[in-house]
């Protein structure tokens, strides 16, 4: 083979010749690094050299905006439901995330890097191995022993305390990780916003009281909103149900999007804001009918009315007026393993929907709808004219298990004389007042909240949106502890219980937040501290020799004084490269064009689009000054 020579200074040689006399590209590959040799761009980030698969077109599944960019923009590949490929692009966004979780979370806590493989034995002890049922992925070793795939790990660190943490002298701990997780998702969807393996930052604290508790939460708490400040994402903060996670005290942090699952409501005059499971409002006073007759339970025949609708229109009542009876049931289990029944049933105002999670954070319970046989026997009649009357309800719902439990709404606290099922077919009850002619085994907040409605802070009408959860908190109090056999000795001696809570970041999606937070038909752009790039230096022709040699010289200015640069130096129109620039999330652009005979460049700010005439000698300055006002 010829010995290749440099290409001479004063005459460029095109790449295209070294092709030509070398196969497999080997002259592409020479001149490449010859000329990074020359300008000092050879530890550049240079887009010829890199793995940027962009599309022109979505995947045909993408629903959401965060699902379609993010794949066409080259930053992740599916390799099969619910499970992905992080690319080039991809994994350094997803790189700078975790550094600023990790960075922040050092200040609180130690980082821990706990197995994504867990017995049978300690999900077991937690009481969680048959309660999380298929969403958590189950697997046999070689000799039969079950195992699974964590997406939590309130057990393992639980574990660890129960056989290392001895005195309150160890107490507070905090311990966290950064790993992946597992899920069993049934319909993996919307790119990484429902996928069955991801990343969390999951911690843990143990503290020796309630008090310690408050303390260690209010650090997550506070530190999670510097997370999502430095992540540059507009997010609110809500209170929570914390579902199978157990405990009380929880709170959500919440991006609004149409790409969300979860409906939070909040409200624009004060910082009120909930979850669905947790939000209440105030209610206008409904106007009560008055008494017909003595005043006492009137039987009125409705023949064939049975919806709620169509009973008020018929006796000329409103909604607000009528009661809903819900008939439900649990199966739950007695001492002895055996299975047990018991029926629930919930009355609502008739205009009211209920909101399960409030009925299951009530009863703890799972319910099921009753079946029609199981309503006959209960209320002798057939649905559609079920009411409280007549049924001697549990007074306790802990002490009278032999007898069914009546939860009533608040709403319906303090009314009088509604209208409900008489338990008798085609006929409804009028003159009817909780506490007086049914007595409530419990009042509980049990409806749903809808838009319009007052805050309970201020008073101004709430509004409903959808959001994709970020981060969540729990109190998780004593249950894993206590389930598990975690003790201490407090300051007296007295071996007590450590309180725990439990805290979770979603990695990606941080990331998919913010593609949904920011993007337009051609792309999105995501804050500097978390994109692959701050800036890209794109040289309109790269066959132009003083085009090429200021775009190098600007991209290795910036590059020194600490910005992440990446030289678009592909041998493209500039249409194509403008086009791979507004898509891959990088929020500058520098254009290094004809302007740069006279010393000038433009820069374009990727979320407006806005195109400002800079000096090169002034490249630095401008955008250290452009990241001081956005500091």
């Amino acid at each position: 083979m010829p010995q290749a020579v440099e290409p001479s200074p004063q005459k460029p040689v095109k790449a295209s010749w070294y092709n030509n006399q070398f196969p497999c590209g080997i002259g592409k590959r020479w001149y490449d690094s010859a000329r990074d040799l020359k300008s000092g761009t050879h530890n550049m980030h240079r887009w010829s050299a890199l793995f940027i698969p962009t599309l022109r077109e979505a995947p045909a599944d993408a629903e959401v905006a965060s699902h379609k960019f993010l794949v066409r923009a080259g930053y992740i590949r599916q390799l099969m439901a619910g499970v992905y490929s992080y690319l080039f692009l991809g994994n350094r966004s997803f790189n700078k995330i975790i550094a600023i979780v990790r960075q922040e979370m050092d200040k609180i806590g130690q980082e821990f890097f706990l197995p994504a493989l867990h017995s049978r034995e300690v999900w077991e002890a937690s009481g969680r191995w048959s309660l999380m049922g298929d969403n958590l992925f189950r697997l046999k070793d070689r000799k039969g022993a079950d195992l699974a795939l964590g997406f939590t790990a309130e057990e393992v660190v639980t574990e660890i305390a129960r056989k290392e943490l001895r005195s309150y002298k160890q107490l507070p701990q905090i311990w966290y990780q950064i790993t992946p997780k597992f899920r069993d998702e049934p319909r993996p969807k919307s790119g990484l916003l429902r996928v069955r393996q991801f990343t969390m930052k999951d911690s843990y604290s143990f503290d020796v009281d309630a008090a310690g508790l408050d303390v260690s939460y209010k650090k997550h708490y506070d530190t999670y909103c510097r997370i999502f400040d430095r992540c540059g994402l507009k997010y609110m903060v809500v209170e929570a149900d914390s579902g199978a996670m157990g405990g009380k005290e929880s709170h959500e942090f919440m991006v609004r999007t149409r790409a969300g699952e979860d409906q939070i409501v909040s409200c624009d005059g004060c910082d009120y804001a909930a979850n669905m499971e947790k939000a209440t409002s105030k209610l206008e006073p409904a106007q009560d009918l008055k008494p017909e007759g003595d005043g006492k339970p009137l039987e009125v025949h409705t023949p064939g009315q049975k919806t709620i609708e169509d009973v008020a229109k018929f006796l000329v009542v409103s909604p607000k007026n009528k009661i809903k009876t819900l008939a439900l049931m649990t199966d739950e289990k007695d001492a002895s393993g055996k299975k047990k029944s018991r029926a629930i049933i919930v009355l609502m105002r008739g205009d009211h929907q209920l909101n399960e999670a409030k009925l299951n954070a009530t009863v703890a319970v799972a319910t099921r709808p009753m079946e029609e046989t199981e309503i006959e026997a209960m209320f002798n009649s057939p649905a559609g004219y079920l009411g409280p009357v007549g049924i001697e309800w549990a007074k306790d719902i802990k002490k009278d298990i032999d007898r069914p439990v009546l939860l009533v709404d608040k709403a319906l606290e303090g009314r009088t004389n509604l209208i409900a099922g008489a338990n008798k077919k085609d006929y409804h009850l009028k003159n009817l007042t909780p506490g007086k002619d049914f007595h409530p085994t419990a009042y509980a907040d049990l409806r749903a909240v809808n838009a319009g409605e007052a805050c309970p802070n201020c008073g101004r009408p709430l509004r409903i949106d959808t959001a994709v959860e970020i981060g969540h908190i729990f109190k998780l109090g004593y249950r894993y502890s206590e389930t598990m056999g975690a003790h201490v000795l407090d300051k007296n001696g007295k071996e007590v219980m450590p309180i725990m809570g439990s805290y979770g970041i979603g990695i990606e999606r941080i990331l998919t937040a913010a593609v949904e937070q920011n993007n337009d038909e051609n792309g999105f752009w995501l804050p500097r501290s978390i994109a692959p790039f701050e800036i890209v230096v794109t040289p309109v022709n790269v066959k132009e020799e003083t085009m090429f040699k200021a775009a190098v010289d600007i991209a290795a200015k910036l590059e020194s004084a600490g910005f992440d640069v990446i030289l678009d130096d592909r041998d493209e129109r500039p249409g194509v490269k403008f086009k791979d620039a507004d898509l891959v999330g990088i929020p500058f652009r520098v254009n290094v064009g004809k302007k740069v005979t006279e010393g000038t460049v433009e820069v374009v700010l990727r979320s407006t689009h806005e195109v400002r005439d800079v000096t090169i000698t002034a490249i630095v300055e401008y955008f250290q000054g452009v990241l001081r006002a956005h500091a």
